[in-house]
């Protein structure tokens, strides 16, 4: 099954014999897109010529952006002009002639740009090449050995003839996490947006990272990508509806905007489970199945943004969902409902005075009677996933101090299915929220640029969830478990439910800017997880420094 995917996606490109001009994706680091969020929100209108609402953008997309934004009287401080710059120079490709000298006089050829350690470029190929490095050592209350990270690695990109972009990034890990991301690890068996691992030093982990993929504009509005990498929807912190908190997997993506339509058809092959000998992932064939989703959004005037999605997941390929412009759940009822649908909306609206609202709704399960009957609004079977969030750009008139605040709930069994193999999880990790389902939270989050090259941060969390007392049970957390073998009735199904849990989270942190996208960190993290019934708590606290280049920070809030 998996060769007839790849070969419909390469016949796909292959029969396309115009191309236009093409670059690779920028990757999904939440630092970095919220600078280009903020000059968009900043501007009371939306970015072109991309939507916010699928992540990551390409390079070639926010190049255009950034090249209108440079006449816009919003970018007028020293900070502003030094972040224009960076994002210029970041994508240097598509906006000077020839590459913009680096202050940091390498070893030639190496480092002639600020962003390559090397690179050539002519009419026909495009080739830049970067390190990556993550170095991070850190200190646990409570936890006598050290925590640390090594990371050590390469990414390449670039374009032939002006019309195929391509991307690849190869690195190697060793580290030892916090304790509560160690428990989670064990939990759940994987490393959080990693997958498969291996023992380092007891209780530390290894692994490899590898993503790659290309890129194709078939026409001057049809873009292709085909590869191994992630992918996000919405425009929060969390999204209920497709996150980049899992590992990557192969898919291949079309997005097809014109007008103020952008219509985005994912399909994707996903691992559905892990084969395990005493705790350990083993060298084995792990069950497959496979993903289907497209999202239809449209910009409503300059300010207002409203899209539709709708995802399957399959327990194995089926033509039937290749079609990029159907109704799948009416395709899903045509086959006998064998899989599992899901669908929903999302939107963004910017408002006046620097401010964006913005939300998801992602349907599992509607029964009419049972969610306006007397006790529906507790059923078992009205599953949803549900997400409000509001951004604030420099309030008060502050320059340069940006808030975000948001709120995420799923209730209990969302994300769940009754048949093996099609829950919304990609190798035991699920595809939306860290937490699966059976859930409320609440995130802020205060980031104010001190000085061009220095960044503070800080993130507060607050959880309320339901755990299982143990592996036979379920209520409706655990988005791998089977949703008819249940600990519960059909009524009185409440978030929370099982073993109440509340976690109270903070994260201070500054970053500096040493030279381009090479970045020194100073954090602390203070977490407290209490068991209300019992009233046993969990606190720890959790200092760490890092050195990291060309890669984004490792996200610990879960």
């Amino acid at each position: 099954m998996k060769e007839k995917f790849l070969g419909l996606s390469l016949l796909t490109a292959l029969f396309l014999t115009q191309g236009f001009g093409q670059g690779a994706y920028i990757n999904f680091n939440r630092d970095y897109y919220h600078l280009i969020e903020r000059y968009e929100i900043k501007q009371g209108i939306f970015a072109e010529p991309f939507q916010t609402g699928m992540k990551p953008y390409r390079r070639d997309h926010v190049a255009a952006f950034l090249k209108n934004l440079s006449a816009d009287s919003t970018v007028r401080s020293a900070r502003d002009r030094f972040n224009l710059s960076y994002l210029q120079r970041d994508n240097w490709e598509f906006f000077f002639d020839a590459a913009p000298e680096s202050v940091h006089r390498g070893v030639r050829p190496f480092y002639r740009t600020p962003s390559d350690f090397y690179h050539h470029r002519d009419k026909s190929f495009d080739l830049h090449v970067s390190p990556v490095l993550y170095l991070q050592a850190g200190s646990e209350s409570g936890e006598s050995e050290l925590r640390f990270r090594n990371t050590r690695g390469v990414e390449v990109r670039g374009s032939i003839d002006r019309k195929i972009g391509f991307y690849t990034f190869l690195a190697t890990t060793d580290l030892k996490f916090p304790s509560w991301v160690r428990a989670y690890t064990q939990s759940n068996g994987a490393v959080p947006g990693e997958g498969f691992w291996k023992r380092f030093r007891g209780t530390g982990y290894s692994f490899f990272s590898a993503t790659g993929y290309f890129t194709f504009q078939a026409t001057e509005h049809v873009g292709i990508q085909m590869g191994q990498d992630r992918n996000f929807v919405g425009d929060g912190y969390r999204s209920m509806v497709l996150s980049d908190f899992s590992n990557p997997y192969m898919f291949v993506k079309v997005n097809t905007k014109i007008w103020k339509l952008n219509l985005t058809n994912l399909w994707a092959q996903m691992n559905a489970d892990v084969v395990y000998d005493r705790g350990f992932p083993t060298d084995a064939r792990y069950p497959q199945k496979w993903f289907s989703h497209h999202r239809l959004s449209a910009d409503l005037g300059k300010r207002l943004n409203i899209g539709v999605f709708e995802s399957v997941m399959a327990s194995q390929f089926d033509w039937n969902y290749l079609s990029p412009l159907i109704f799948y759940r009416w395709v899903e009822h045509q086959l006998g409902s064998p899989d599992k649908v899901m669908l929903g909306l999302d939107l963004k609206w910017n408002l006046p005075k620097r401010m964006q609202v913005y939300g998801q709704f992602a349907l599992d399960e509607f029964v009419f009677s049972e969610f306006f009957g007397i006790d529906g609004k507790q059923s078992s079977r009205n599953k949803y996933g549900l997400q409000a969030g509001l951004k604030a750009i420099e309030p008060l008139g502050i320059s340069h101090l940006d808030l975000q605040i948001e709120y995420n709930q799923a209730r209990p069994y969302t994300y769940q299915e009754k048949f093996e193999f099609q829950s919304f999880t990609n190798y035991r990790t699920p595809l939306t929220h860290p937490l699966g389902a059976n859930f409320r939270e609440g995130v802020g989050i205060i980031r104010y640029q001190a000085a061009p090259k220095l960044n503070l941060q800080g993130l507060l969390i607050y959880q309320y969830f339901g755990e299982d007392p143990d592996e036979t049970a379920n209520f409706g957390g655990d988005v791998l478990k089977n949703r008819t073998v249940n600990s519960t009735s059909l009524f009185g199904n409440v978030i929370g439910q099982g073993v109440a849990n509340r976690v109270v989270q903070t994260n201070v942190l500054a970053s500096y800017m040493l030279r381009h996208n090479l970045f020194f960190d100073l954090g602390y993290t203070y977490r407290n997880q209490r068991v209300l019934d019992t009233g046993a708590t969990d606190a720890t606290g959790f200092f760490q420094g890092s050195l990291r280049l060309n890669i984004a920070r490792f996200d610990t809030n879960f």
